[in-house]
């Protein structure tokens, strides 16, 4: 947690890091995000220490107040009402309808999609503000599961109609998997603005938001944050 010093040693805090969402967070602790909020917090003397964990697990701990805040998530209304946020995203992430190549796609957009479809999509994670209202207006039968392989075995065996994925990590999942010529995006879901998510325990959170932001923008000042948005080798 949030420690102080009566020198001038760095702030010290404790974030969680999501284990599957490559490029931008691994199982290693390792992607974008690591580098990103490592080097945004060295700018501004704030020492970060992560744990790997599943993404749930990682917003639960920082609802409690066990870690400080936690990775790569959605600023929307369902999250800003559990934490708190800075004003400075980390990045944008869009994510998509992904479909099986096997079934023929004649529609352009989300409100198309036929009603009553098998959508599938990562319990747990933010999908956008519009989600609830696809759902109700489309009768869309929600498929819940813990992983992006999950999705892609599904939408390869024909169990679920589409799945709505991020697009570098699906890439990057689909790619391992060996199926870039069974699956494809289709139209887009949304765009996401992903930020570290500070916990409401903490009293310094909304000072730990200011410092991210003003980390991140030095860093686009300096010319250095296009370069960590690379992803590793």
């Amino acid at each position: 947690m949030l420690s102080y010093s009566l020198t001038a040693a760095p702030l010290k805090i404790t974030l969680a890091a999501e284990d599957g969402w490559p490029p931008f967070a691994d199982e290693f602790g390792s992607g974008i995000s690591h580098k990103l909020i490592q080097q945004a917090f060295k700018q501004v003397d704030v020492e970060v220490s992560t744990i790997v964990v599943p993404y749930t697990r990682a917003l639960i701990m920082t609802e409690r107040g066990t870690v400080d805040g936690a990775f790569n998530v959605t600023k929307e209304q369902s999250t800003v009402k559990r934490f708190v946020f800075g004003n400075v995203p980390l990045f944008t992430a869009n994510a998509s309808f992904f479909f099986a190549n096997s079934k023929t796609v004649d529609i352009n957009n989300k409100w198309q999609l036929p009603v009553g479809s098998l959508v599938g999509i990562i319990d747990g994670y933010e999908y956008g503000d519009e989600l609830l209202q696809l759902i109700d207006k489309r009768q869309l039968k929600i498929v819940k599961v813990n992983s992006q392989r999950q999705l892609i075995n599904l939408l390869l065996v024909d169990r679920i109609d589409t799945a709505i994925m991020f697009d570098l990590v699906a890439d990057i999942y689909i790619e391992q998997m060996g199926v870039k010529q069974d699956i494809s995006a289709k139209f887009n879901n949304h765009t996401s603005e992903i930020f570290v998510a500070f916990s409401k325990h903490n009293p310094q959170a909304s000072q730990l938001s200011l410092l991210l932001d003003k980390g991140l923008l030095q860093l686009k000042q300096q010319g250095h944050y296009q370069q960590l948005l690379v992803p590793l080798d």
